[in-house]
């Protein structure tokens, strides 16, 4: 009787999953019965789609090219992106019985199910242009439904052509074909200042009480470390350290956290951790436990040392921010439809946890809104929408010269909509070089 019930859960629940498993060449008897679905964004645009020939030859088409080359994926020399993960869906045909049935029995392909995205063609674009030909990447998400609505990672490749330029792509040096959004893992700089000031929060009730004098550069042993530009801050609390991010500021209070509760904040901040979605990612790493040295908790508070993490995770911390600390599991597809259009199955908004309450995320959009009114992020204080978030600067290389420029945040303060992550690689000592490409999106989404 459990062998018998085993079964039964397996081939009603689990096949699927079993099936769609990369490695499981069944997918291959698929695509000999039924012709490929199509990827749509979330407004009907197609994404990508297969062409028949008169001779019955299948071509995967992507009519824009190099835009969504990293989310949508591809469908040659294997597979990448939705592509790959929807893969049962796109080679599974709902059409009405009899149509399959006429099919059948004319020995003709049925025509797979459409995966209805929740990427938006607009939006996407919007992302794209504004990152130029900057290498890095802009996410886009809904900070209340977990829906992403742009995904793009530069440099990028065109669709079209993977098979032939297969060889070349794989031997670049800039990793082209690397998601950038879910997979490139980058210092967070001053980004991580959100987990820090969290950090400092819970282990310090009267953290409203919290003074520092900045004078542009911190000595501790044989550590220094200065703020950006050598910039002395002066007289600054919490929030105004927050906003100005001053890293003299974050040092000194790395050098009073405890270690234990600060690695356990990190993972309840999915540090080291699986992270929900459903595209390839990398793990954040934070390596502070209790051996480490002040140097490296000075380092790690202003978001430098060992700590990294991708676009992608970072945009999920700030979506648990701006909702309120609950965190909505992140999403791409909306629902599948058979090939006429009728749903055969919808996605809908689901809660992924809490990774801090209530009390403390709004903490934290105060200081972020500071950052926005009155500090680093001003280009992004508009009469049109209105803006909260934290710029980063990531040092990285040998290079004095070598930046990161980060942006993560979320607009409409009062009840988030959008939570967008941006950045940039290479960005020079100019600092803020993510704000503008922040700026270039939102208005392309509030002012179009």
């Amino acid at each position: 009787m459990c062998l018998l019930g085993y079964m039964v859960y397996f081939h009603i629940y689990r096949s699927p999953e079993i099936i769609n498993n990369p490695h499981n060449t069944r997918q291959n008897l698929f695509a000999a019965r039924v012709v490929r679905g199509r990827i749509l964004d979330r407004n009907g645009n197609v994404l990508a789609e297969t062409r028949v020939a008169e001779d019955g030859s299948e071509t995967r088409h992507y009519p824009h090219g190099d835009l969504f080359a990293h989310v949508v994926g591809y469908n040659t020399r294997g597979m990448a992106g939705l592509e790959l993960t929807e893969n049962f869906n796109l080679l599974t045909s709902n059409a009405f019985f009899l149509e399959r049935m006429a099919n059948e029995f004319r020995d003709e392909k049925n025509i797979g199910d459409n995966v209805v995205t929740t990427l938006d063609l607009n939006l996407q674009r919007a992302a794209y242009d504004a990152l130029g030909n900057n290498r890095g990447a802009v996410i886009v998400m809904e900070a209340s439904t977990g829906r992403i609505l742009a995904m793009v990672s530069k440099p990028a490749f065109d669709a079209n052509t993977v098979n032939a330029n297969w060889d070349s792509l794989i031997a670049r040096e800039d990793s082209v074909l690397l998601n950038r959004a879910t997979q490139g893992l980058y210092a967070p700089g001053s980004t991580f200042k959100m987990v820090t000031s969290l950090e400092y929060m819970r282990q310090n009730s009267g953290y409203e009480a919290f003074t520092y004098r900045c004078h542009g550069e911190i000595v501790h042993g044989d550590t220094r470390i200065r703020c950006l530009h050598g910039t002395a801050h002066g007289d600054v609390n919490l929030r105004t350290s927050f906003a100005l991010s001053c890293n003299t500021a974050y040092s000194y209070i790395g050098l009073g956290l405890n270690r234990t509760s600060y690695a356990r904040t990190a993972r309840e901040l999915l540090f080291d951790s699986s992270l929900p979605g459903i595209l390839p990612y990398s793990r954040g790493r934070f390596n502070i436990n209790q051996d480490s040295t002040d140097a490296e908790m000075m380092m790690t508070a202003m978001g430098q040392g060992e700590t990294i993490v991708s676009p992608y995770h970072m945009a999920l911390i700030t979506a648990a921010i701006a909702n309120g600390g609950m965190l909505m599991r992140p999403y791409l597809v909306e629902e599948i439809t058979n090939h006429t259009g009728s749903r055969v199955r919808q996605n809908m908004p689901r809660s992924y946890g809490t990774l801090m309450t209530s009390s403390e995320a709004a903490r934290l959009r105060e200081d972020m809104r500071a950052v926005v009114t009155e500090g680093t992020g001003t280009m992004l204080n508009n009469s049109s929408y209105t803006v909260a978030g934290k710029t980063g600067t990531a040092e990285y290389g040998a290079a004095v010269t070598n930046y990161h420029s980060w942006f993560v945040g979320f607009t409409n303060v009062d009840n988030p909509e959008l939570v967008i992550s941006v950045v940039i690689e290479g960005a020079g000592t100019t600092g803020a070089r993510a704000v503008p490409v922040v700026r270039q999106v939102l208005d392309a989404y509030y002012l179009r």
